[in-house]
């Protein structure tokens, strides 16, 4: 795991990005924002990044579809993807892990479980948390 990852966190609510980039940045995290989908992408592109904590419900493109496109380009597919989302049901999570996501989380949260899901994807890139049924 590199000394400072760096994670790109993509949510277009601004108290949840503020929260959740204090608690990362605690943590030890290197922490980049985006709030849409085209934004995500362009700065994906743009910054070498440890790994993405994606919303699904984005303006521009869904958290689904940077989800499906990055993980179809060879330089992100290893790259550790978590889904933090409002969506609780279960077609999403299928759909979710079928699009290349390696751990879906659902709002509200705990942030020790979203630290810990980071931890783990980082010291073992490419195994996703949940295989999809």
């Amino acid at each position: 795991m590199a000394e400072n990852p760096r994670i790109l966190l993509v949510d277009d609510e601004p108290a949840i990005v503020k929260v959740v980039s204090k608690r990362l940045e605690a943590e030890g995290f290197a922490v980049l924002t985006a709030m849409d989908g085209q934004e995500a992408l362009a700065t994906a592109h743009r910054e070498p990044l440890d790994l993405l904590i994606l919303d699904l419900m984005l303006p521009k493109l869904s958290g689904f579809e940077v989800c499906a496109m990055l993980k179809q380009d060879d330089r992100y597919r290893t790259m550790p993807i978590i889904l933090l989302t409002a969506r609780t049901q279960e077609k999403d999570e299928k759909l979710g892990y079928h699009c290349g996501a390696d751990a879906y989380i659902r709002k509200p949260f705990e942030a020790a479980e979203l630290v810990g899901t980071i931890r783990r994807l980082l010291a073992a890139p490419g195994v996703p948390s949940k295989e999809v049924a």
